[in-house]
């Protein structure tokens, strides 16, 4: 075995001693150690002697860009202003639209951008007109028998005494690539023309409208005015009758639904359109080829007549008396201009409509439609960069358009003023980023249909980046992962998309004159078009992620040496939007909003066949088999004057 040291007292002492002096002069090699190894971390983890963190490359970047400007609470400050009672649902035109453009331009003035509207302003004008129904002067009579408007007639509001003979030509249409002449044989000059309905013949579609409006294809009202008729009368189909109350409302209301004047295609003095009642059109074909029952229901089935001229003894006098407004409203453009010499004469441009649909629910205890998230949150979302960029410590090299558009809901009004009359080369706008709806999230939970396609907390549909530029699509993509890496859900972004969600907002306009668009949009939800769209149910940290997000798309774009390259034509079915609107637009929405419009006026079947009593069970029936297509297919208030 083996054998023991000898004991040594001092020796123990120094020993003792030794191994505290170690243990010490390993302390000082681990913390000297800690902190070589605590300096060659990530700067970002480093300690600045004013004790804030040394910001990476890429946080420099976003700081420098002041992205962090855009904040939920900037934005909840911003939307519960625009989208406040005051406002009045900012209609176009009106006072709380105006307001609204006043708001935005004194910020834009106080941040030091660059007015790009008209006079060195911030608005670009538009200039509307207004026709209004002086119904206490409106009458009309057949053979000596009064009528009385809104009961029995509705006529649109053209100035007019007209009377004379008259020539009932069916569905009144001509399709060239169809084969389709409701006149063949007839002349109309110096007549008043009578049609069924106001859709389209059985079995064409607006896509069938091809070629040159007034030569391949021409409406009842356009060939009227064309060929000298002095009017058109419409036995009403089921779609007219579904409206009749709520055109007669809004007839008889004090203001009349604006156009606007530079949009307006007359190919000869306008002509009255005038809507007759059953009881009307039962008077005038009484005694005729053909009574008013017959016509519907024949007209209902596809079956249509044969053109042919109403007796010499039927005596008709219409008379209608109007009055002509000329109101106005403003589109609202600004410049950041960019530092670089020769790209900052190209744009990126940012767009989103800060319009809605005003009073909407007049006789409810919540009459106003504030438009929070359609479209204050788009609204909002452009302030909130505008800010940013005002602050950024570095200016983009290229220049960035900021496009507020008024009058989307009306059907894009501003988005198309601005394209056809542009304050800026339109040529030299390299990508156009539209913002329309970014601020609802679906729950967890939710179980409520109409929010069944509503986006999530951190998700947002994005729509046609790809359609015409690879590089912008790769580059929205890209931007989005290596920042905050949303959801992009791309499930509309389909030329064949049943929503036409692609012409539904202000890119389209863009798109259309060869300008690559990006169109974020958080979905359709249970409070869309209704009171309820308020600031208090807006996801404010949603829209602070998307619009940082954007923001940040725009200064890569803004920064990148050429423009993103249009390699793909649009698809064609994306070249035309005839037929579709904005959501709440002057023509039809979706099926879901035409059905809920039948529900909310009442019109059932049984009212119908009231109304129209020698109408039998099959015609009924069909109204109760409506669908999606024929749904569409009901258009909008005096859609002959339109078309």
């Amino acid at each position: 075995m083996r054998s023991k040291r000898p004991y040594y007292p001092q020796r123990k002492l120094r020993y003792f001693s030794a191994t505290t002096k170690d243990m010490h002069r390993r302390r000082v090699i681990v913390l000297t150690l800690f902190l070589v190894l605590t300096a060659l971390l990530p700067t970002t983890f480093a300690q600045r002697k004013n004790g804030r963190a040394k910001p990476t490359r890429a946080a420099a970047t976003i700081g420098a860009r002041g992205v962090e400007t855009i904040s939920a609470a900037q934005l909840k400050s911003y939307l519960y202003f625009i989208a406040s009672d005051e406002m009045e649902g900012r209609d176009t035109p009106s006072r709380g639209l105006d307001t609204t453009a006043k708001f935005i331009a004194m910020n834009l003035g106080r941040w030091g951008f660059k007015p790009a509207g008209d006079d060195g302003t911030f608005f670009q004008h538009i200039a509307l007109r207004r026709d209004q129904l002086d119904t206490a002067h409106t009458s009309a009579e057949i053979n000596g028998q009064k009528f009385n408007f809104g009961e029995d007639f509705l006529p649109n509001a053209i100035s007019a005494t007209i009377s004379g003979p008259l020539v009932y030509v069916g569905h009144g249409w001509v399709i060239k690539s169809k084969n389709i002449d409701a006149y063949q044989g007839v002349d109309v000059k110096d007549k008043i023309v009578v049609v069924y309905g106001e859709g389209f013949p059985k079995g064409i579609t607006r896509a069938d409208l091809t070629g040159k409006m007034g030569e391949d294809w021409i409406s009842p009202a356009l060939y009227a005015q064309q060929h000298g008729a002095k009017g058109v009368l419409a036995i009403p189909d089921y779609g007219m009758l579904l409206r009749w109350e709520q055109t007669r409302q809004r007839a008889m209301s004090a203001t009349g639904r604006p156009y606007v004047e530079k949009f307006a295609t007359q190919v000869g003095p306008p002509i009255p359109l005038i809507w007759l009642s059953p009881k009307m059109a039962t008077t005038l074909f009484q005694g005729e080829k053909f009574d008013a029952a017959t016509l519907l229901n024949r007209g209902l089935a596809g079956d249509q007549v044969e053109p042919f001229e109403l007796g010499p003894t039927k005596k008709v006098t219409f008379t209608i008396a109007a009055r002509t407004e000329s109101p106005s409203t403003q589109n609202i453009v600004a410049i950041w201009e960019g530092s670089n010499p020769v790209l900052k004469n190209e744009y990126v441009a940012l767009g989103a409509h800060y319009d809605h649909i005003g009073i909407c629910a007049p006789a409810s205890a919540d009459p106003i439609c504030n438009g929070a998230d359609d479209d204050g949150s788009g609204t909002t979302a452009l302030l909130g960069m505008a800010e940013a960029i005002s602050h950024a410590k570095e200016r983009p090299k290229r220049s960035v358009l900021f496009v507020w558009h008024c009058g989307e809901e009306k059907g894009l009004w501003g988005s198309r003023y601005f394209t056809d009359y542009p304050t800026i080369p339109l040529d030299q706008i390299v990508t156009q980023l539209n913002i329309d709806m970014i601020g609802r999230s679906k729950k967890d939970g939710d179980t409520n249909p109409r929010n069944a396609n509503l986006s999530g907390p951190n998700q947002i549909y994005v729509i046609g980046s790809k359609m015409m530029s690879t590089e912008l699509g790769d580059l929205s993509a890209a931007v989005n992962r290596s920042f905050l890496n949303l959801q992009y859900d791309y499930r509309y972004d389909d030329p064949n998309d049943p929503n036409r969600f692609f012409f539904r907002s202000d890119h389209f306009n863009y798109a259309r004159k060869g300008i690559p668009i990006i169109f974020f949009f958080d979905g359709v939800h249970e409070d869309y078009h209704r009171p309820g769209d308020e600031p208090q149910k807006i996801d404010y940290q949603k829209m602070e992620k998307v619009a940082r997000t954007i923001y940040m798309t725009l200064w890569e774009i803004a920064n990148r040496p050429v423009r993103p390259k249009v390699d793909k034509q649009l698809p064609a079915q994306l070249t035309q939007r005839a037929g579709y609107c904005s959501p709440g637009g002057a023509c039809v929405q979706t099926c879901a909003a035409r059905r809920a419009a039948i529900a909310r006026f009442g019109c059932a079947p049984t009212m119908l066949s009231t109304t129209w009593p020698f109408l039998n069970m099959s015609s009924v029936g069909i109204l109760r088999m409506l669908n999606c297509a024929e749904v569409r297919g009901l258009s909008s208030t005096f859609s002959l004057a339109i078309l």
